[in-house]
């Protein structure tokens, strides 16, 4: 018993004094989304919708913006690998089936559902997105070429855009933006554009957001959000860069505005802990 005190203090101690850097941590989430992988904020409701990433469930959960699960909802579909979860102004809510660590992945799709029937949690109809990427060829693609996972997902007038996540080594950053339509159906997603971040594997992305009034875009890796803006159209890439680092490394997945200077993000939980859901605040 003295053994298992001991352990719980130092665990205690060790995460109360973890520095966070410029994240303020709004809590611990529950067991039930230790690998949460999307995080998204309703448009119309105080609350955040949640999800994990492969070999769990097809659920997705209604979230406080304390952390406190509310609602749990199974879809009738799959869980390939679910990597993200964005929203439109229209009621619809986007899930982005597209992980792809292999590279070999036929089967991409984007799962568009409408908030007020997984509410009430009945009759839950799922439409589906399919895509394949325009300059894929080969499932997988030599070891040089895997630049075709993603984890990141926004929607903007009418249209959904990914942006991937690299598998090269050495290339880690870099990120290439397609496009689809935000309509069930099954496309070739267009390409527009491609931005370098740094070299290291901490400079994956590994979610996007766009702001309420579609001025600013983020992409998370897991040290830090670049925050793109006076962009021109859908080129997100097109106009100014600004990264902010965290002084704290985990496993981060999910990001969303709060407004727009607030951003909500989480991580997965490590070895020792739980996920948790942050605020990070963007300053000039």
């Amino acid at each position: 018993m003295k053994k298992l005190l001991f352990l719980f203090l130092t665990i205690l101690l060790i995460t109360s004094c973890t520095n966070y850097g410029q994240l303020k941590l709004v809590s611990y989430l529950s067991g039930d989304l230790k690998e949460v992988s999307g995080v998204e904020k309703s448009n119309d409701l105080n609350v955040l919708w949640m999800h994990n990433d492969s070999g769990n469930a097809a659920k997705l959960f209604k979230v406080s913006t304390q952390g406190k699960i509310l609602q749990k909802r199974v879809l009738a579909v799959k869980n390939h690998d679910w990597e993200d979860i964005t929203s439109d102004n229209e009621g619809n809510i986007y899930i982005a089936d597209f992980g792809n660590n292999n590279n070999k992945r036929k089967n991409l799709v984007i799962l568009k559902i409408k908030e007020e029937e997984l509410l009430k949690g009945e009759n839950i109809e799922v439409e589906k997105i399919k895509f394949s990427y325009p300059n894929q060829t080969k499932f997988p693609p030599k070891k040089k070429d895997r630049f075709f996972d993603a984890e990141s997902l926004i929607y903007k007038d009418g249209a959904l855009y990914i942006f991937t996540k690299s598998r090269v080594k050495n290339k880690y950053g870099k990120t290439m933006l397609y496009k689809v339509p935000a309509t069930k159906g099954e496309y070739t997603a267009q390409y527009i554009a491609e931005y370098a971040n740094c070299d290291a594997i901490h400079c994956a992305i590994t979610a996007a957001a766009i702001s309420p009034d579609k001025q600013k875009v983020v992409l998370l890796t897991h040290q830090s959000v670049l925050v793109f803006t006076n962009f021109n159209g859908d080129d997100f890439f097109s106009g100014e860069v600004k990264e902010h680092t965290f002084n704290h490394v985990s496993q981060k997945e999910g990001i969303t505005f709060k407004d727009e200077r607030t951003l909500y993000i989480t991580d997965e939980a490590d070895k020792i802990g739980s996920s948790k859901l942050y605020e990070f605040v963007l300053k000039d």
